[in-house]
């Protein structure tokens, strides 16, 4: 390729593929990677990495650029998928996908592609990036129900510096509409879900191939033994699903969830009904704060935050500031928070950072 040209991150679905073809079209030196991250039972019927590969190739020869394949299979095993099963392992509930922005896709990748010659990289994510007075900040996509700002919010200085997110300003409809218009095969393709790179699989089973089972008591938050589970580390917070006791009618009538995993007894601790009072947090406490810009949050400021994606922005104030831990409290008390899942913070349209929350404040329990 030439120099200064970019190099965009091919997966093989249609936002990528567009994100390829609207550079192309605006007159930019394009050239594609595919990554292989992924090998360990590459022939299963869960890994499409086969079919993400020739519809990757389809694409780049529709548009017309150039496709390299790249292998980052050592280091996303050691740098994101050890540390998911080392986090399910001590308890708490780590998002793979974030870890694999920033190790993979803005780092492994990105370095590979400056080796390329290329000036940047480009990736299908909906979200947005904007310079001012020499600072990169990073901002939600114009699509609400598909930003993904949450996922890069550990992204630096230097990695937005050097990529572009040309679905910014796009909504899904009209990437797949793009996509039809320009005769791309996988217009219509379903959006990937599951495990960054590994795929939609049966979590239960895939996780039970690196992590031991340690059946013990389902008890309800009054004390009474429900049922069996498989092994603390095999279940979150907030999880319905996969419980095995829907059956059990009890109190309300209402659907079981998980409230609490107590390691001592090796008990799972279930209740009734999606608001249950010790599924809903007052606040929380994250570890590992990264910033996105040069200045911290104020203190006694309101901002917004997510602990998970697709929940809505809740308003919060952050009391306590750091790189390390952090206390952050809600308006309105906030569903399910996870131990190991990440709290990223927002000021309007712009994300700050995050960190990862290492345990929920719920003053009704604090109190007991």
């Amino acid at each position: 390729m030439k120099h200064g040209g970019i190099v965009v991150g091919l997966s093989g679905g249609v936002d990528s593929a567009v994100t390829a073809w609207l550079l192309k079209d605006q007159g930019y030196d394009v050239t594609a990677l595919f990554m292989k991250n992924w090998e360990d039972d590459d022939d299963d019927e869960y890994c499409s990495s086969k079919q993400d590969l020739l519809d990757a190739v389809a694409v780049a020869e529709k548009i017309g650029i150039d496709i390299e394949v790249v292998n980052f299979a050592k280091e996303y095993k050691e740098k994101v998928f050890s540390l998911f099963i080392d986090g399910l392992k001590s308890g708490i509930t780590p998002n793979p996908d974030i870890l694999c922005n920033s190790e993979i896709k803005f780092d492994a990748f990105l370095k590979h592609a400056l080796s390329m010659g290329a000036h940047k990289i480009a990736t299908g994510h909906y979200a947005k990036v904007t310079e001012r007075d020499g600072l990169f900040y990073l901002l939600k996509g114009d699509d609400g129900s598909k930003d993904q700002s949450y996922f890069l919010h550990r992204l630096n200085q230097k990695q937005l510096s050097q990529s572009i997110f040309p679905l910014g300003a796009l909504l899904k409809k009209e990437v797949r509409e793009i996509a039809k218009i320009n005769s791309l095969h996988n217009y219509d393709r379903k959006d990937s879900t599951g495990i960054c790179f590994i795929g939609e699989r049966p979590f239960a089973d895939f996780i039970g191939g690196y992590i031991k089972k340690d059946p013990g008591e389902i008890v309800s938050s009054d004390g009474e033994v429900l049922g069996t589970h498989d092994g603390l580390n095999f279940y979150t917070i907030g999880q319905r699903q996969g419980l095995k006791i829907g059956g059990v009618q009890k109190g309300n009538g209402k659907p079981w969830f998980v409230i609490r995993k107590n390691f001592e007894s090796n008990q799972l601790i279930v209740g009734q009904g999606h608001d249950h009072p010790l599924l809903l947090s007052d606040g929380l406490i994250a570890n590992q704060m990264h910033w996105i810009g040069e200045k911290l949050p104020k203190e006694n400021w309101v901002y917004a935050a997510k602990t998970r994606y697709r929940q809505p922005d809740a308003p919060c104030e952050i009391d306590t500031i750091g790189n390390t831990a952090t206390t952050i409290m809600f308006g309105q008390k906030q569903w399910a928070v996870t131990p190991g899942q990440s709290v990223v913070i927002y000021e309007s349209n712009v994300c700050l950072g995050g960190g990862f929350i290492e345990k929920a404040i719920n003053h009704s329990i604090t109190k007991k």
